[in-house]
């Protein structure tokens, strides 16, 4: 994933102008668009722009792209054709959601990274519905916000419009309903249906495979430091410090210690022959001893 992930990083440094700009807000449009239509029609305008693989197969190859502007999400495909009712509030809300997190990310990573981002979770939906007959674009969505908490994991938006809720809290509620789709569809023995949000967010672990190797390697430097032979008998001699002298750190210099001083840095000079303690007034102003 690492090579895929290099060569998006590639192609979108040599075409900055790649893709399509405000792409989600055309999207939202049309969500909106076809939702306002469904309710005055019965649904018969996402009827025929969903994805569908037996009237793809006889033609409707529209299908292929009008499937990432239907608002409504349901069992299509494998099992049966239904499309549940969803409100036009709801459409406008979750049109809006989508919207602000998309063009956020847009302006984060530059149009070019965006569109290579979520064409290529709607590329990987297509060759997944061609192939097994069901497809949404519902995980899409769900990458995109994925991707959005890893990026703002700190920012608050009002859940249910009253409680202030951090977006990254948010992420977790959603891998948890997540992670229990794909539960609950193995358990019913419909292992498409299980497969298929894994698939659909590929992109996700794609484009963030370097963070994810890079959070795991500092976990594996971080623990390895803090259970090495070094660090253990670190913090022997200063517990023993402390018990026999009442500090840890003393300034060779001033004498401060980090009892008398709690919010001052201490630090040991690398130069000096010995464990050496100086503040951090003194850490690059004192003379090493030898």
């Amino acid at each position: 994933m690492r090579a895929i992930e290099n060569w998006i990083d590639k192609f979108c440094r040599d075409h900055p102008n790649f893709g399509i700009s405000n792409l989600m807000l055309y999207i939202a449009i049309a969500n909106v668009t076809i939702g306002l239509i469904d309710n005055f029609s019965s649904y018969s305008l996402s009827s025929a722009l969903f994805f569908y693989r037996p009237m793809i197969f006889q033609g409707e190859i529209w299908r292929l792209i009008t499937f990432i502007f239907v608002p409504i999400t349901g069992d299509f495909g494998i099992l049966n054709f239904s499309i549940p009712g969803t409100s036009l509030f709801t459409t406008v809300l979750v049109a809006y959601f989508y919207y602000w997190i998309g063009s956020t990310l847009e302006r984060e990573w530059g149009t070019a990274r965006f569109n290579c981002f979520f064409f290529m979770g709607v590329f990987l939906n297509i060759i997944f519905g061609l192939v097994f007959g069901v497809s949404s674009i519902q995980y899409v969505n769900l990458s995109m916000f994925f991707s959005f908490a890893v990026l703002f994991p700190d920012m608050q938006v009002l859940f249910m419009f009253i409680l202030p809720m951090k977006v990254k809290w948010l992420a977790w509620i959603d891998a948890a309903f997540f992670a229990w789709q794909i539960l609950n569809n193995l358990l019913h023995g419909l292992w498409l249906y299980a497969l298929l949000p894994v698939v659909a967010i590929l992109n996700f672990f794609i484009f963030f495979w370097s963070d994810f190797t890079e959070a795991l390697s500092s976990r594996k430097r971080r623990y390895q430091h803090q259970h090495s032979q070094q660090t253990v008998n670190f913090k022997k001699a200063a517990k023993s410090a402390y018990e026999k002298k009442g500090y840890i750190h003393k300034c060779a210099v001033c004498g401060k210690t980090d009892t008398e001083y709690p919010d001052l840095e201490f630090r040991y000079c690398s130069k000096c022959n010995g464990y050496y303690c100086y503040c951090m007034e003194h850490i690059n102003n004192h003379e090493h001893i030898q």
